[in-house]
């Protein structure tokens, strides 16, 4: 049985955003109800993994389900939870993510808002304790089939988590603070951050040196054309650094699921085929 204790700091070693002296910064729009972002994680945790220690990010929730009374996606034609069903479909086929789409029609959830509050108020006891906590929501309601605007799944989520970093994650409070205003307030503050920059879809990634404008990347994106971004910007910081092989990579990212490790493995080895060939084409 892994130790608690052992396993937390495995994964403190990549949820730490405040990189000192990072050379380049990320702000990631994103929303725990969104597929698009689900199928970004295999790209998301390799820019983490080959920037690790010289890249900074922060997240932004970014309330895309506040009710289906208001809600509307024109670009994809979705007005009602039915609706949601193919677009997941086609997240899976592109990504290679695992979907469960019957939560479309088993049990529909009817917010995001809960699920983004929830991550805020996990961010009040630590970025890690607020990235174990997005983790196992995306998990949750992209495989499992958990409605994750129910608050008592919410509390079951909790508890799981708590059960498994117990030196992380205090539940009491994530339950107290879930509830209180100042999670609330932050969230609110994402919300209208992402207004501000008329971003209404996600993943959104501003990629910037640090205290800069930088470059904003809207949707779901293949990890070379995230890395050729990351080289646009801070070209100095090159290609980053590749797993060797499985092993290495589960170390920096416990659990990782079949998906990640092709991206991750694929990426690595496509890296080591442009070093060793000059006609291959830059990636």
């Amino acid at each position: 049985m892994t130790d608690p204790s052992a396993k937390a700091a495995s994964a403190s070693r990549q949820s730490d955003g405040a990189a000192v002296g990072a050379a380049v910064e990320a702000v990631y729009y994103t929303d725990p109800l969104c597929c698009w972002s689900w199928a970004f994680e295999p790209q998301w945790r390799l820019l983490r993994y080959a920037f690790a220690g010289r890249l900074a990010w922060r997240y932004r929730m970014g309330g895309m389900l506040r009710s289906w009374e208001v809600y509307g996606d024109p670009v994809n034609a979705i007005h009602r939870p039915a609706q949601m069903g193919p677009l997941w479909l086609q997240a899976h086929h592109i990504s290679g993510m695992p979907l469960d789409v019957r939560i479309w029609t088993e049990d529909q959830p009817s917010s995001s808002w809960p699920a983004c509050i929830l991550f805020k108020a996990a961010e009040l006891q630590s970025s890690l304790a607020a990235e174990l906590i997005l983790r196992r929501l995306r998990e949750a309601v992209m495989t499992e089939r958990r409605n994750v605007a129910r608050h008592e799944v919410l509390c079951e989520l909790i508890d799981a988590c708590a059960e498994a970093y117990p030196d992380v994650i205090d539940p009491h409070r994530l339950r107290r603070d879930m509830a209180g205003e100042v999670a609330r307030a932050h969230f609110m503050d994402d919300v209208k951050d992402a207004r501000f920059r008329q971003i209404g879809r996600f993943p959104a990634l501003v990629i910037r040196r640090p205290r800069s404008v930088g470059t904003l990347i809207i949707g779901w994106r293949p990890f070379d054309a995230l890395l050729e971004t990351v080289r646009r910007v801070v070209p100095e910081l090159g290609a980053g650094r590749r797993p060797a092989d499985e092993e290495e990579y589960c170390s920096f990212w416990p659990q990782a699921n079949p998906c990640e490790l092709k991206v991750a493995l694929g990426s690595a080895a496509a890296a080591s085929q442009s070093a060793a060939d000059p006609l291959c084409s830059p990636r």
